[in-house]
C-alpha cells in the first residue's frame, strides 16, 4: 500500500511560484516514478511531469516546461514540483501518483488508468 500527500498548494498572482511537494510512504521514490497531474477546472486530468530515481527518467508537459522544475528532496522525502511564472491557466488541483505494477520508468502520455495510486490534491490558484 503506498500513501501519496500532496502540500503546498495556494493561491498567487501572475508571474508567481509556488512550491509543490508530495510525500510518499516508505521507499516508495526508490521503486517507482512519481508523476505530477493537474486537473483544471471543468477539464480532464492531463500530465504535468514526472521523476524516476530508478533510472533518472524525467519529462515535462509543453505547457510548464521551461517553466516548472521537478526534483527530489532527500532530507524531507519529498517529490517536489517547483512553479515559476505562473499563469491564470496553471490554475489547477495537482495530484501527484505512481504506478507500482510496472512504474519505475517515466512514460510520457500513459493513460491516466495505468496508475494505481493517487494522492487526494492541492489546490493552486492563479489570478489577479
Amino acid at each position: 500500500q503506498v500513501h501519496l500527500v500532496e502540500s503546498g498548494g495556494g493561491s498567487v498572482q501572475p508571474g508567481g511560484s509556488l512550491r509543490l511537494s508530495c510525500e510518499a510512504s516508505g521507499s516508495t521514490f526508490n521503486y517507482y516514478a512519481i508523476y505530477w497531474f493537474r486537473q483544471p477546472p471543468g477539464k480532464e486530468r492531463e500530465e504535468v511531469s514526472c521523476l524516476s530515481n530508478v533510472d533518472s527518467s524525467t519529462f515535462y508537459a509543453d505547457s510548464v516546461r521551461g517553466r516548472f522544475s521537478i526534483s527530489r528532496d532527500n532530507a524531507k522525502n519529498t517529490v517536489d514540483l517547483q512553479m515559476n511564472s505562473l499563469k491564470p491557466e496553471d490554475t489547477a488541483v495537482y495530484y501527484c501518483a505512481t504506478d507500482t505494477l510496472f512504474g519505475s520508468s517515466c512514460l510520457q502520455g500513459r493513460p491516466i488508468s495505468e496508475l494505481d495510486y493517487w494522492g487526494k490534491g492541492t489546490l493552486v490558484t492563479v489570478s489577479a
